[in-house]
């Protein structure tokens, strides 16, 4: 059995305590990884990604995106590496309650068996459930419905896997970036991973030097903190990408948070946004040391999590 395998199949999705563990630990392991700086994990340009969009409780793309990832297998020479994000409020409810907190269990597990090779995002329905603010689907208040579900399962223990819940969402870095900031003159070749990006609209309240730097409570206002504005972010343009890019030595975005039919969504110059979730959900394995060149097409090799999506 897989060290990945072995975290999962340990894990009782039931117990309280087996829960609010693997939570910590996971957040745990969020802020001491080596490859965590400031508010942001980074990794070298060598070995993979197994890049992913919003995956929002879905057990049998979670399942595939791991048998995909093969992060068992990774070494010093030939890092691999996976990332997950926007895990919870899935629409897959139970007497109406949401008990996708098993997701972000599952992913914190992983996280604490494998820190560097796990990176756990912070996206906009996670930061949502641990603010407050409200995210309505289908006429269904999902963060409402997460503490339902968390109120069913456990009880009397329910207030302190909900504390386990936020301190492993406040735990997750907004992005994942690969490589180096590039010398004075030279192009950008860093690869970004995050949930979103700052809307232009809004970038008179974004501090663009938050991930170089540990995340404040500030950062988590709703509309004016800058973690809030970035897993929130929309309506990205080609001048905007290109200031971010600039800002931050980036050559690439890779995003999920916006829909897209396909599975994936090319934005020029330098963006592609992935979906994990639905029935044409994809992922997009990267060579760091080759990564594709932008804008997105076909030939990137964006690979599909279910059947459907190899028939369309």
């Amino acid at each position: 059995m897989t060290a990945a395998a072995e975290a999962l199949a340990a894990l009782d999705l039931r117990s309280a305590d087996a829960v609010e563990a693997a939570l910590l630990q996971g957040a745990h392991a969020n802020l001491h990884a080596p490859c965590r700086q400031g508010s942001v994990d980074i990794v070298p340009l060598r070995g993979t990604v197994l890049a992913t969009g919003d995956l929002h409780d879905n057990p049998l793309h979670f399942s595939r995106v791991l048998d995909l990832a093969r992060i068992q297998d990774s070494t010093d020479d030939a890092p691999r590496h996976v990332t997950l994000h926007e895990l919870i409020h899935g629409d897959r409810l139970l007497n109406g309650m949401d008990f996708s907190y098993r997701a972000l269990a599952r992913a914190a597990a992983l996280k604490a068996r494998l820190p560097a090779s796990v990176h756990t995002l912070l996206a906009n329905h996670e930061l949502s459930q641990i603010v407050g603010a409200g995210v309505t689907k289908d006429g269904v208040n999902l963060v409402a419905a997460f503490n339902e579900a968390i109120d069913y399962a456990f009880g009397a223990d329910a207030d302190r896997v909900r504390a386990a819940v936020e301190a492993f969402i406040r735990s997750m870095p907004l992005a994942l970036i690969a490589g180096d900031p590039p010398e004075a003159g030279s192009p950008p070749t860093r690869l970004l991973f995050a949930h979103s990006l700052p809307p232009p609209e809004l970038m008179d309240r974004f501090d663009p030097g938050v991930l170089g730097r540990p995340l404040t409570a500030d950062d988590y206002t709703p509309r004016r903190g800058s973690a809030h504005l970035m897993v929130w972010g929309r309506g990205h343009t080609p001048d905007h990408l290109e200031r971010l890019a600039n800002l931050w030595g980036v050559r690439l975005f890779i995003l999920g948070h916006e829909k897209a039919e396909r599975g994936w969504l090319s934005l020029p110059p330098n963006a592609v946004v992935l979906n994990s979730d639905h029935e044409r959900g994809v992922v997009l394995p990267i060579d760091l040391a080759a990564p594709p060149a932008p804008p997105a097409d076909d030939a990137w090799g964006f690979v599909p999590l279910s059947d459907h999506a190899l028939d369309s």
